[in-house]
């Protein structure tokens, strides 16, 4: 049987299972890749690359800190994305981001009008 393990060295083929399932979770386009190789970007549940890295992924393994911008450059060039370190010891050992949806939203103005939808999300917090 094989194991998930996320290290700086995980390949596309480790961290593949992670991101699909995360994947089919939100059902949004998802990236993963380790500090030491490319990653693996997947779509409607499949891998459409396993060779990916893109500046926002870069970046935060760099600074290990989450990220939540518009990359000027990338296969996402000009969509919001959210991308967060995957921390061991401190360390970035690799990144993973979303197509950041929240990000084309003004919730207030969606929701203004709900005040109840903004109360009941509140209480779950």
């Amino acid at each position: 049987m094989r194991d998930l393990v996320i290290s700086e060295n995980s390949t596309a083929e480790d961290l593949l299972p992670l991101a699909i399932a995360i994947n089919e979770l939100v059902r949004l386009p998802v990236t993963i890749r380790s500090k030491n190789h490319p990653g693996v970007r997947v779509e409607k549940g499949k891998a459409v690359d396993e060779a990916y890295t893109g500046p926002v992924l870069e970046g935060v393994l760099a600074s290990g800190e989450t990220s939540r911008t518009v990359p000027q450059s990338g296969t996402y060039e000009g969509v919001p994305v959210a991308v967060s370190p995957i921390l061991v010891d401190g360390r970035a050992v690799a990144a993973i981001g979303i197509v950041d949806l929240v990000g084309t939203i003004d919730i207030p103005e969606v929701f203004g009008d709900y005040a109840e939808v903004i109360e009941q999300v509140s209480k779950g917090r």
